[in-house]
């Protein structure tokens, strides 16, 4: 029942034409890269996964259908009995993805196809969000553990845990969402509120209770009242007064305010001054990629760092995943379909297609990405890479291996994809990561990654627009 109502009025038109058997593909892609990255983060397949396998209408979603007087018996009947039977094709979880390629097709009768087009974008657009969000960051910290602490800015519990895990895929060490680390296994961290300080009498009572409830893993929370003059004084005296003397050591602060960059380093010179050099100095409040860098290049001292609302819920953070039809087939042939708009950037590439990347054979560098029409043979020892948006800019390439990044997730219904768990997908995430030029990964105006159509495909497309356009004088 996560679905639209036009989805469902649309299957009754198919279903009363006759048209219920008839195969349909749709992709799903995204027309822009999100969150002014130079990429995209796939994620979602796992959702996907479920969600196929466990999709049917209850009677009681049927008696609900029947309510709203725009559904005949024949066709909630049919309802009664519905199942997934087709074929999903899907870019991996992890892998960095770009805009107008297809990451997601779906072979199958066009009332299923249609019917499950919202639960599908409901789970990539959200995912693809987190996913790149932290990769995005991560990218920037490199070796300094990110924490995910963006429960409490969540769109809803069901989201927080989404973005925890997808914070995962994107790099994160672990997060602070205990149901999400119950429900995946990640590694659960966080320090403490400043609620804990303010109710207890002073600042230091606060914190030597902490330290005595959690003496392995003391890290304290030094801004509530004066980082430098009272926080930092008072870790330090928690540590030489109660820590060191039963064992013990500080393991670190976090400071959650002020000028970042000026009290890292100054925390850092007291607890080397102090005998304390291995104190670990965690940096949160609102922190994103960006600020993280003008940090990093201040000379701020940065061993961790907590992120929340610049995962879960981000700037500029709409992905704009859509699912749109490309062919059907009449009698065993396949018939491309286009959507034409007066915006160039709306008219979708038509046709059932496949999904290649280009490797460089010697440095392993991604040379490109091409979509092609599903029958093409793309030879192995050169190729015309073409930019559909201006077919001047072309240029050959040789000396690489090609990869189909779609893979088959369903076959008649079937799953038939072994999907890792996330510390699997975070691990080759970092991997294909690592194929992307750095120039397509700054920060600032990313360089423009190609992807390309394929002659036949590009033509075609032309062809049909040309149809669609004469077709209206």
């Amino acid at each position: 029942m996560m679905v639209d109502l036009y989805e469902l009025t649309m299957a009754q038109v198919y279903f009363n034409s006759g048209e219920k058997d008839k195969i349909a593909y749709f992709d799903a892609f995204f027309r822009k890269e999100p969150l002014e990255a130079g990429y995209g983060i796939m994620a979602g397949v796992d959702n996907i996964i479920h969600y196929i396998k466990n999709l049917h209408f209850t009677e009681e979603n049927i008696n609900y259908l029947r309510s709203l007087n725009k559904f005949n018996e024949e066709f909630l009947n049919y309802l009664r009995d519905f199942k997934f039977t087709g074929d999903i094709y899907a870019v991996p979880d992890g892998t960095p993805v770009f805009r107008n390629e297809p990451i997601l097709t779906v072979k199958a009768p066009i009332i299923e196809a249609q019917i499950i087009e919202t639960a599908l974008l409901a789970y990539l657009n959200p995912s693809i969000c987190y996913a790149t969000a932290t990769k995005k960051i991560t990218e920037v910290t490199g070796e300094i553990s990110l924490m995910e602490f963006g429960a409490r800015r969540a769109y809803g519990p069901d989201a927080a845990v989404e973005a925890s895990k997808c914070a995962i895929i994107g790099g994160a060490a672990g997060s602070s969402n205990v149901l999400a680390g119950e429900t995946y296994g990640m590694p659960v961290l966080g320090t403490m509120a400043h609620s804990l300080v303010t109710e207890a009498d002073s600042e230091y009572e606060a914190f030597l209770n902490f330290a005595k409830t959690y003496p392995n893993n003391c890290v304290l929370l030094i801004d509530t009242y004066d980082t430098l003059r009272s926080g930092v004084p008072n870790a330090i005296r928690v540590a030489k007064e109660y820590l060191i003397p039963n064992g013990y050591e500080l393991k670190g602060v976090r400071i959650d305010s002020g000028d970042l960059a000026y009290l890292s380093k100054e925390a850092k010179r007291m607890f080397n001054e102090a005998g304390l050099p291995n104190v670990q100095i965690c940096l949160s409040n609102g922190l994103n990629a960006e600020t993280i860098d003008s940090l990093l290049r201040q000379g701020a001292v940065i061993d961790s760092v907590g992120l929340g609302d610049n995962i879960t819920a981000p700037n500029n953070g709409r992905v704009g995943c859509v699912y749109k039809n490309v062919a059907v087939e009449n009698n065993g042939e396949i018939i491309p379909k286009i959507k034409v708009s007066s915006d160039t950037a709306k008219t979708i590439n038509p046709g059932y297609k496949k999904l290649y990347r280009f490797y460089d054979k010697t440095t392993g560098f991604a040379l490109g990405d091409l979509v092609a029409l599903y029958d093409e043979v793309i030879p192995e020892d050169g190729y015309i890479l073409i930019d559909p948006e201006d077919e001047m800019n072309f240029q050959k390439i040789e000396n690489y291996t090609i990869r189909n990044l779609q893979e088959k997730i369903f076959e008649n219904g079937n799953l038939v994809y072994n999907d890792v768990d996330i510390f699997a997908k975070k691990d080759y995430c970092n991997e294909q990561m690592k194929t992307l030029y750095p120039e397509i990964k700054r920060i600032e105006k990313p360089h423009k990654y190609y992807v390309d159509l394929s002659e036949k495909l590009l033509n075609m497309k032309k062809h049909m627009i040309r149809e669609a356009k004469t077709a209206l004088i």
